[in-house]
């Protein structure tokens, strides 16, 4: 997917951000403290000026983040059924998007899956195969910082279609049926292009950005 989707002044923000973050894990006196903290009200600045973010929640927000900056996770799980894949309408923003959601600490991946899973479908699964590991600089000002996004092919085990207040619809689609709704960048036509593709034949190599 790349950056290409991606607008620049939200780039430049994401790195001027990740890089005041490591620079305070790393400031060693007051004066480096407060230079990687200057530069985090910069990012704040551009992100509430292209935005509807305010300036004040977003360096609070800023301000919680510690430790060496790193991507965070997004996961997303592909259910068949029939030949159809599940799935969920985002109360959020009414869009259609693979049952999922950011990994917690801790979490391991296939099993972070298969929770986020059964709270967003009412389904229990299994994840049983990773179709692909993505780069995904989201383009929703909201999603301000950059994550990498990995797509497990899952195995219902029990279950039946439930909402969740994160979601208002659970749904089946065939590949010529998926909605043209889907919400924002946490699932793509591209990634359902490759469950479908995992799907069908279980031997097609992982796909990785």
């Amino acid at each position: 997917m790349g950056n290409q989707e991606t607008p620049h002044w939200l780039v430049w923000a994401r790195e001027i951000q990740a890089l005041s973050q490591t620079g305070r894990h790393y400031a060693e006196n007051d004066y480096q403290r407060e230079r990687n903290q200057r530069l985090s009200e910069i990012a704040a600045e551009i992100i509430s000026e292209h935005s509807e973010i305010n300036y004040p929640a977003l360096v609070t927000l800023f301000q919680e983040q510690s430790g060496y900056a790193t991507p965070r996770i997004d996961v997303r799980g592909a259910v068949f059924r029939d030949g159809k894949l599940l799935l969920v309408r985002e109360r959020m923003d009414g869009g259609w998007t693979m049952p999922g959601g950011w990994a917690d600490v801790g979490d391991v991946p296939s099993e972070a899956v298969e929770r986020e899973v059964l709270e967003e479908s009412g389904f229990q699964v299994f994840a049983n195969k990773l179709i692909g590991v993505y780069d995904a600089n989201r383009t929703n000002p909201m999603e301000i910082f950059h994550a990498y996004k990995i797509v497990f092919l899952c195995e219902i085990l029990d279950g039946e279609p439930r909402p969740s207040h994160e979601t208002s619809e659970v749904a089946f689609f065939g590949y010529d049926q998926i909605p043209g709704s889907l919400s924002g960048e946490r699932t793509k036509p591209r990634h359902i292009h490759d469950a479908f593709a995992a799907f069908a034949e279980p031997t097609t190599p992982t796909v990785f950005d």
